[in-house]
């Protein structure tokens, strides 16, 4: 085709860089018969077990919430518990060995509507039960645009919605986390929000949310400098962290998934390099994490070359910083014990 396939993607072989550098993954996606917007309609264990183990010394991965396997039936709001039930017996297979060392979804990322304000603790102690050694919280669309061309997940203004705030207090206080999506352009939204939740951790998806497609489109000059403005803006709440990752979707404005050969890590590590290494310096590695968003993101590139770009592109960090770039701080955040 081009965009995506692993038959398109095994065009472009490399030798693993650092085969033993630790690695946490926290951020992956679990579906099976999925048909919009994906050429990977199934993605499961033996496919995740593939991609992790082909080079890279995967430790541990983090399950985030794709709307996937939720209950067909029942009250809407505990339909949801449904992709933790699923993703729970997945991580289970995957920690009995027969699939690799990594253990799989080692921490799950739900989704709950927090608009539901105090009333979500009910779906909360839903997911909880769904998996009581694996469920660290939940994940949270929020991206509005007001132009017609952009996809949005959220009404205008939700993340000041009193409702809203009061469901994500319920996660303060049960000491869960809370991944975020949003774009570039809410940074003042996201920053607020973040200080009205300080004692909840809060990972913001896939380089804060940049869009180079649409009315963004062939506008680098000032789109980028909006969004170094954004990263400065949210990296000064510290219960805010960044995963570095998600730029292999179409609208981040690369063509990589339109090439005849797929990219390979020296060409990918000088695209990434420019915006990954400028969160690395405003959030600190202690703050940051590499994420493959895979599958979405494999529409662009193999695991294996993804992570040789990262690993590329960090080269001039120390031991220490990359190790929490790669593993460590990943493993703070998602509370993953690997005993």
């Amino acid at each position: 085709m081009p965009f995506g396939g692993n038959d398109w993607l095994a065009l472009t072989q490399e030798e693993t860089l650092e085969p033993g550098l630790p690695i946490c993954d926290p951020h992956h996606h679990f579906w099976d018969g999925r048909t919009e917007r994906m050429p990977y309609q199934r993605y499961l264990i033996h496919e995740l077990a593939d991609d992790i183990t082909s080079g890279h010394n995967v430790r541990s991965t983090v399950f985030i919430e794709a709307r996937s396997m939720y209950r067909p039936d029942g009250p809407v709001q505990l339909r949801p518990v449904g992709e933790v039930e699923f993703v729970q017996g997945i991580a289970a297979a995957s920690a009995s060995g027969i699939y690799g060392e990594g253990r799989a979804a080692a921490a799950i990322i739900g989704a709950a509507n927090l608009d539901m304000g105090a009333d979500v603790e009910s779906v909360i102690e839903e997911l909880q039960e769904a998996s009581p050694n694996r469920f660290r919280g939940i994940r949270s669309a929020n991206g509005y645009d007001p132009h017609p061309d952009i996809e949005n997940r959220a009404a205008q203004g939700r993340m000041a919605n009193p409702d809203f705030r009061t469901g994500a207090q319920v996660l303060e206080r049960k000491g869960l986390v809370m991944d975020i999506t949003a774009y570039f352009h809410q940074a003042d939204e996201l920053a607020d929000f973040a200080n009205a939740v300080p004692d909840l951790p809060l990972i913001f998806n896939h380089i804060g949310g940049l869009l180079r497609i649409g009315p963004y489109a062939n506008r680098d000059d000032e789109v980028l400098a909006q969004w170094r403005q954004s990263i400065d803006t949210v990296a000064a709440c510290p219960n805010i962290y960044m995963k570095l990752g998600g730029v292999g979707q179409p609208r981040y404005g690369f063509d990589w998934h339109e090439w005849n050969r797929p990219i390979g890590s020296v060409a990918l590590a000088e695209a990434l390099g420019p915006l990954m290494n400028y969160c690395i310096e405003k959030f600190g590695p202690e703050r940051c994490m590499f994420e493959s968003n895979f599958p979405v993101d494999k529409v662009s590139y193999s695991y294996n070359v993804l992570f040789n770009a990262f690993k590329r592109l960090s080269s001039g960090y120390s031991s220490s910083e990359r190790a929490a770039l790669f593993h460590d701080t990943a493993v703070k955040v998602y509370g993953i014990d690997y005993r």
